[in-house]
């Protein structure tokens, strides 16, 4: 084992969108940076190969945070490496697609499954993460939830239901777990593939449209931007924890009311 001068961080699910993004940023403000994805091992690794360019150390590791050894053994195999861990970005998050009134369309495994990728798997990987991150100056966990968390209005219920007890599983543990900074994001509409495989081409491009219309900062975020609150939550806001900040444009505060 080495220990690194640089700080380390783990982020999940970083194969592509928000995660690759912010492992590329990281990287290039001086962080050696854990990246794990549950199947994209060649987009991983693409990743990997770009943060190593900009001067950081990487490790790729193949892991479904849903299985709690997976979360012990990410964890493991990063401290192994580098000796600290200052980051955790839970990013890692999955959905089905179902449209809110089709109660028929989910089942009670489809519930399981979602909670225990996008609420369950942060969990877990804090716990296993919480003994390195309390010897770091700065550190810091951000966990990426979703506007449908906020709203209930999403891919699915069982998705918003999974980002809405992320939310608050946030406030109880920055609570609990100072000087360990514990925040939220929650991205509205990202523009990127995986929305775009999940609604289907025309499907996307309508929902961004109509999305874009009803904001009221006309707009759809990136990848890049949602990347940059990360950044801003890890190295920046040292007087922040238990917050959920959102990034939707100002969606979640409705239409204009008509005056009478």
């Amino acid at each position: 084992m080495t220990h690194s001068d640089k700080p380390v961080a783990i982020v999940t699910g970083s194969s592509r969108g928000v995660g690759a993004s912010t492992a590329v940023k990281l990287a290039s403000r001086g962080w050696n940076v854990t990246i794990t994805c549950s199947s994209s091992e060649k987009a991983a690794m693409e990743v990997s190969e770009e943060c190593q360019k900009l001067g950081a150390e990487t490790l790729v590791i193949q892991s479904d945070v849903s299985e709690e050894k997976n979360c012990h053994d990410v964890v493991l195999e990063t401290t192994q490496k580098w000796g600290r861990l200052d980051a955790l970005i839970n990013n890692a998050g999955t959905t089905k697609f179902n449209a809110h009134e089709n109660l028929a369309g989910l089942t009670s495994e489809d519930f399981l499954r979602l909670y225990s990728v996008n609420t369950v798997g942060p969990y877990m990987m804090l716990k296993e993460a919480q003994a390195f991150l309390l010897k770091s100056p700065n550190p810091s966990v951000v966990n990426v939830g979703s506007i449908a968390g906020v709203t209930g209005i999403g891919s699915s219920i069982a998705y918003a239901s999974s980002k809405g007890a992320l939310l608050n599983m946030t406030k109880s543990l920055a609570r609990a777990l100072g000087p360990i900074r514990v925040n939220a994001i929650c991205p509205g509409f990202i523009q990127g593939d995986w929305l775009r495989n999940g609604l289907g081409d025309e499907v996307y491009e309508m929902v961004k449209e109509s999305t874009e219309k009803a904001t009221p900062l006309g707009l759809t975020v990136t990848a890049d931007q949602v990347a940059d609150s990360i950044i801003y939550f890890v190295e920046d806001a040292v007087t922040t924890t238990g917050e959920t900040l959102l990034l939707d444009g100002g969606m979640h505060l409705g239409g204009p009311v008509p005056l009478k």
